[in-house]
Parts: C-alpha cells; structure tokens; sequence
C-alpha cells in the first residue's frame, strides 16, 4: 500500500484515540446549509478539563484515547496502480474523532483527490465518510461518518499554547499500517514554521521526538493528560524513516479551521501579500504583489517592517503569526522602514489565495 510521501519535509500519518472522561461534552453549535435552508444543530466537542492534574502515563493516556482514533483508508485514481489485476490505488492515513455528530480530524494531504473514502474504527467496524471541507495552506481537513453514537469518542482538545519545552506527548497511530502503536517523547521544540499544501506558512508548530513514520499523518499529538494539542502532520528525514524530528499543527490552529470547515466548507485567513527575504535578519520584503493589501497601501520590495497593531516583528515569522491573528477585511496599523526613515500606514488584510 503507498504511503504519500514528500522528499526532506515528509508528511506522516498516526492513529489516535477517543478521550474517555478527560474533559466535559460542551455544548456546540453549528450551521449547515441543507437544500437551501439553513439549518442550526446541536452537537458535542469534548472540551478539555481547564482543573490541573497529576501527568498520565503512556499507558493511561493510551486507554483514555484510542476509541477515539481512526484508520482512514482513501481510493485515488491513477492508471500506475500496484494492485495485483489493475484497479485505482490506494493509500492510508489516520484521524480522530472531532465530536459526536461523526465528524473527523485529518490532513488535507491524507485525503486531497480521494475518490472514496473509508474510515475504520478501533473495533474494526469501517464506515464511508464524506469531505465536510479542507483547508489546503493549514493542511488540515475535516470528514464525516454515519456512525452510531456507541463508535464516536470525540477526543478533548487541550491548549496548545501552554505547551513548554521538554512537556512529555504521546502518538497513537498506525505507521506503516500497524494499527494501535503507541510512541512517546518529548516537545522538543515550539514555535516551528512549516509549509502547508499551498506553501503558505503554518505557524507555532510543534516539534517533537515522538516517532512519526508513514501513515502517521492527521493523528494527533496528546499531552500528559491524554488531550490533542496537535495534528501529527510531518516529519523531516533524510532516510525517508523517523529520525526524531516530527512537526504537528498546533491543536490552536486545529480549532480554528476546523469550526470554519464546518460552518462553510472552507477557511479563510488574511493576507498582506509579501514575500520575506529569508537570509535578512528581519522582516524585509524581497517582493509585494500587485493589487494585494501591502501592495495597495505602499508598501515596497526593501521595506522593513517592524509593527503590527503595536506588536513588534523582528522577522518574517513575527509578522507571518501578526497577519495570522487577522480575519479577511481588518484594519491593522503597519510600521515599516524606508531608506533610513519610519512610516506608519494602515492596511485593509486581503483574503489568502488557494
């Protein structure tokens, strides 16, 4: 079975686990648009306990989440199929179980150009799902099963900004289509920037010394009290093997679009239209594209810019996660340096191309 796979920065893919009694069942809803009407329903998404407590062990983190994994198993058409007879190709990934109306959490890359998709719980029982929405720069995608509510153990998603250097996480996944596998580690880094489907920057990413291997990706990554802090999403490697450096998108992230890929079908994000000069030392603009936001206030290729709203930015990663904290349509205030001289103008923050 393939495995997808990108050369240097490669994308995984583990199973992860449903949350039993860690967090409280909150109360949501969502809008659904259903032959022209609009339709409001209510639905449950485990919400993490906010009371401190004592770190879980492997063991204990595993028993309350794996119902909540799944194994996602995607068709994809292509004539080079390694199916003895022919046929469409086939390739694996992982997800978890977002809330109690069947609905998932997984990469884009698990699913993007899926012609079916099947999904198979930890009792072995499998259901077709459904795309809700993808969100192709965050690499984040949402499905959807009709699943009895006794197979839906929706995991409790924890804060992924209280996340520190050295906090003890756990992958649940199946790498290399072995079911249930259980690693542990480390975070072994934050505030990581990675690329997205789209070359787009997904900013404060997780590091971690967890094994990821292929067919980890869109599982989660859960801190010491068993609850999703990421999405299990790359690893880097020179061997194309774990080699101790995994990335997951932060669970911060994860909410966000998630709630934007159910409410719509797709998630929107600013954009200022610039490229950053990767070899300045700060946010210098190596390019400004016609007829975006930056563009249309005058702003230039070798400007600095060192202020968003009043919050400094010392490099392109400052003012990547300053943009992202936007909503399409803002006003921000935008401090930038011109041969030798500071300027202050306001920006209307376009929409992100797909």
């Amino acid at each position: 079975m393939p495995r997808r796979s990108r050369p240097t920065i490669i994308v995984a893919s583990l199973l992860a686990a449903a949350c039993l009694g860690a967090g409280g069942g909150a109360v949501a809803y969502a809008t659904f648009h259903d032959s022209g009407n609009t339709v409001v329903r209510q639905v449950t998404v485990q919400q993490a306990d906010t009371a401190s407590s004592s770190p879980l062990s492997v063991n204990q983190i595993y028993r309350r989440a794996y119902r909540g994994v799944v194994e996602i198993t995607v068709t994809e058409p292509g004539s080079a199929s390694p199916i003895p007879g022919g046929g469409q190709a086939q390739a694996q990934g992982s997800g978890w179980v977002y809330d109690s109306d069947g609905r998932i959490v997984t990469n884009d890359h698990v699913v993007d150009g899926a012609t079916s998709i099947k999904v198979r719980f930890w009792d072995g029982k499998s259901y077709n799902a459904t795309v809700v929405g993808t969100d192709r720069s965050t690499d984040l995608a949402v499905i959807k099963v009709d699943a009895p509510s006794s197979e839906l153990h929706p995991l409790a998603v924890g804060d992924s900004t209280e996340l520190q250097v050295g906090d003890g996480v756990v992958a649940i996944g199946s790498p290399f289509g072995l079911e249930e596998t259980v690693t542990s580690g480390i975070v072994s880094a934050l505030h990581r920037a990675i690329q997205g489907q789209t070359n787009f920057t997904i900013n404060d990413s997780i590091q971690t010394d967890a094994a990821i291997n292929h067919g980890n990706s869109g599982g989660p990554l859960l801190n010491t009290q068993g609850q999703v802090v990421g999405v299990n999403a790359q690893i880097k490697s020179d061997s194309g093997g774990n080699e101790g450096v995994g990335f997951s998108i932060p669970s911060s992230t994860v909410k966000s679009v998630a709630s934007q890929l159910i409410a719509n079908g797709k998630a929107v994000h600013a954009y200022l239209g610039v490229a950053i000069d990767s070899s300045a030392p700060n946010a210098l603009l190596a390019s400004v594209t016609d007829g975006q936001a930056a563009n249309k206030a005058g702003l230039k290729k070798g400007d600095v810019i060192t202020d968003v709203d009043g919050t400094a930015v010392a490099s392109g990663d400052d003012l990547s996660r300053a943009i992202d904290a936007h909503k399409p349509g803002d006003k921000v205030t935008v401090t930038y340096k011109r041969g030798g001289s500071e300027h202050t103008v306001t920006v209307t923050l376009g929409t992100r191309p797909n």
